[in-house]
């Protein structure tokens, strides 16, 4: 079938979807007697299915990734151009734009200065996971290979990266997994009691649980600790007062190297360019790939600091000493053209600026939710990325059901506004709606998605 020629023939193109596409995330059961959704265009904020429906997009895409909104033409031409001139060629030479996005990057990232490309943040997150265990043979007889992961944050989908998942629902019926990984503590204050935890001082107490596990494991075998610096599929979970203070601390006395996953936090979501920054850390690895071209080509990179590329080339007469990994579509010249176009239009729209502010109305108008509707059990977050847990009972913050939770989601996109929510994630706590529109959003738009949310709350629970 000629996409070009039946595009408009959108009962063929369900049809054929149906028939062949395997999605993502979806029991496709329901689809022997519904139709599949069809997302046929996208503009600025919003996008219109087969039926003609037009949404506004408080997602990004879905999954947090188209950071500065649809149809931008400037990034479509760009990539066209780059294509023109040369689409490929294997990442052990180099290219312009990857030469060019690379020096712009690192210039956002003080205290970093390298940057490794391949195509989707689960990689990423495996070549940081690769370097990590190379470094523990080169310098510490292997013994040293130990990666810890935080409960309820998500670092991707191969098994590698399930292996160093906090999210039990999603890591289930893909075991076994990949040994050495080891799991602290989360830190969302708000269930600190289910913790066990002390009121006051949380975030160091939190900090502590890691280090903790370190000396249990052993500071000898810990190799590196990856964390999300927000929290994102798990519940956005904010990290609370003094808790990265004491983990970069614990990092450096232990010397475990520091790897940021900022798939989803990346370039902008939380009103800096990085959500690391947002909280002094200094990071040896960051990941990223969402917003990094927000969608318009695949693109990740994983940036790390001088001393870790250096470790890599410290004795050129072992011919095992290098990073010997390839990424094949680490090559392609879309991705870092698109990154680059992507980064302008972040800076010369003022997008970080605009994120914080209508980050601080977006939290304005959720904290008047949670005045009025008392299944809000707490609002947290940072910019445009953003979360509101609802429970069962505020006193004693029981999770509210996930059915109703998505029955929330679901009155809101029968309204035409297409929010998130944790689901089959975190058993028991998959009771949070998600919020991460595009880094251009307006007032308007801000006003719209917490009206549909107020709208559906009074609905679903009256």
């Amino acid at each position: 079938m000629d996409g070009t020629a039946h595009e408009n023939d959108l009962s063929r193109i369900v049809a054929a979807d149906k028939a062949h596409v395997w999605h993502h995330l979806i029991q496709h059961k329901p689809f022997e007697t519904n139709d599949p959704r069809i997302i046929v265009e996208g503009k600025g904020m919003r996008v219109w299915d087969q039926n003609g429906k037009e949404h506004l997009d408080a997602v990004s895409g879905g999954v947090w990734t188209v950071n500065v909104g649809y149809g931008r033409e400037s990034i479509a031409r760009a990539v066209y151009d780059q294509l023109l001139k040369l689409n490929y060629f294997a990442g052990s030479a180099g290219s312009i734009p990857g030469a060019v996005f690379a020096e712009k990057l690192i210039e956002k990232m003080p205290g970093l200065s390298r940057v490794y490309y391949m195509n989707s943040g689960s990689e990423a997150n495996e070549k940081a996971f690769k370097m990590v265990r190379q470094i523990a043979h080169k310098r510490y007889g292997g013994k040293k290979h130990k990666i810890l992961y935080r409960d309820r944050d998500y670092h991707g989908t191969t098994i590698s990266c399930l292996s160093a998942g906090g999210q039990e629902e999603r890591n289930a019926q893909y075991g076994p997994y990949t040994p050495g990984f080891v799991k602290v503590p989360h830190c969302l204050e708000y269930r600190a009691g289910d913790q066990g935890a002390p009121t006051e001082n949380y975030g160091e107490w939190a900090a502590d649980q890691i280090e903790q596990v370190i000396l249990r494991e052993g500071p000898d075998t810990v190799g590196a600790l990856c964390l999300e610096p927000v929290t994102a599929g798990g519940g956005v979970i904010t990290p609370p007062t003094g808790y990265w203070e004491k983990v970069q601390d614990i990092c450096k006395r232990h010397n475990v190297l520091l790897h940021i996953d900022e798939v989803v936090c990346g370039v902008g979501r939380t009103g800096t360019w990085f959500g690391y920054q947002q909280f002094g850390i200094e990071p040896d690895m960051v990941t990223m790939a969402k917003g990094v071209a927000s969608g318009y080509a695949a693109i990740a990179c994983l940036a790390t600091t001088e001393e870790v590329f250096e470790m890599f080339k410290d004795d050129a007469s072992d011919p095992l000493n290098y990073f010997r990994d390839i990424s094949t579509f680490g090559g392609c010249t879309a991705g870092p053209a698109a990154a680059i176009e992507n980064m302008r239009i972040i800076e010369d729209e003022d997008l970080l600026a605009n994120t914080e502010a209508m980050g601080a109305r977006m939290m304005g108008n959720l904290q008047a939710l949670m005045e009025k509707h008392a299944v809000i059990g707490e609002v947290r977050g940072k910019g445009l990325f953003l979360g509101a847990e609802l429970v069962a009972d505020r006193q004693t913050r029981e999770p509210m059901a996930e059915q109703k939770v998505q029955a929330v989601v679901g009155d809101c996109m029968a309204q035409g506004i297409i929010i998130g929510a944790t689901n089959r994630s975190v058993p028991g706590y998959n009771n949070t709606l998600c919020f991460s529109p595009a880094l251009i959003a307006t007032t308007s738009d801000i006003d719209a998605i917490t009206e549909a949310v107020d709208g559906a709350l009074t609905r679903v629970f009256g």
